[in-house]
């Protein structure tokens, strides 16, 4: 993987529409309306999840969510494109919802593929606000 692209998690032997349809599924039973696009120029799906149902476990600054698929030799992509802020008073409940996401992702592809197919996290996995912060380095 190149420094930079963006991805969050990938998956080896399934496509992008399948990889899609499990997160879709997933964000459902969370409470999301969940819309969902396939596009075949540029090659890629986009899932939007609208939290219409509320949920402790999803922080506020969740309540909109949107995410990218394209193909990848052997698999799939998805880059996590918003929320692209959360309050810093979130940032535990985000983290565990982002866990509870991946988790539930690699367990379902697992699962269902009888481990023929499995989720694999980029060696730089890109989340938009996990960026370091800005300002003047500290000195030690």
């Amino acid at each position: 993987m190149t420094v930079g692209n963006g991805d969050w998690l990938r998956v080896r032997g399934i496509g992008r529409e399948r990889f899609a349809g499990y997160l879709s599924d997933y964000l459902a039973t969370l409470g999301y309306t969940v819309d969902r696009e396939d596009s075949s120029e540029p090659s890629e799906s986009r899932v939007r999840g609208r939290l219409e149902r509320q949920n402790p476990a999803v922080p506020p600054a969740a309540a909109i969510l949107s995410f990218r698929f394209y193909p990848t030799s052997g698999g799939a992509a998805l880059v996590w494109e918003g929320p692209t802020e959360i309050p810093t008073e979130e940032l535990a409940r985000m983290d565990r919802l982002v866990r509870e996401l991946s988790s539930h992702l690699e367990r379902a592809i697992a699962t269902e593929s009888h481990a023929t197919a499995k989720v694999v996290r980029p060696t730089d996995p890109h989340l938009p606000w996990s960026r370091p912060p800005e300002g003047p380095a500290r000195s030690a």
